[in-house]
């Protein structure tokens, strides 16, 4: 992003723990997720992938383009003889001003439960 663009990303540590849930099963438990606002829309949660049970994580031949953050790639969630198509995203190599949230997993809150604390 250009330092004199208006439009800005702010990237920061979630504080406390975060859980997401699908179908009755947790699919993510970490205390390391990141809290990305982007311009005057809602923060938006980042959560590693490594604390994510990615057995419940079916990648989608969907994909993206934010002139911000770069192209996301989707994941549909699977559990329980559920599904959410598309309910999750991951930008893997994000554009600069964004880096921090490579590796990391955000959802569409309708669609899972996200307990914070």
């Amino acid at each position: 992003m250009k330092p004199d663009s208006p439009h800005k990303l702010d990237i920061t540590p979630h504080p406390g723990r975060v859980v997401v849930a699908f179908a009755g099963r947790i699919v993510v438990e970490t205390s390391r997720a990141l809290d990305l606002v982007e311009g005057s829309m809602r923060p938006v949660l980042y959560v590693p992938r490594q604390d994510a049970d990615m057995a419940a994580f079916v990648p989608t031949e969907r994909h993206t383009h934010c002139p911000f953050k770069g192209e996301a790639s989707y994941f549909t969630l699977k559990a329980e003889g559920r599904e959410a198509q598309n309910a999750v995203w991951s930008y893997e190599a994000p554009l600069p001003g964004a880096e921090a949230i490579a590796g990391h997993l955000a959802f569409y809150p309708d669609q899972v439960e996200i307990r914070q604390g």
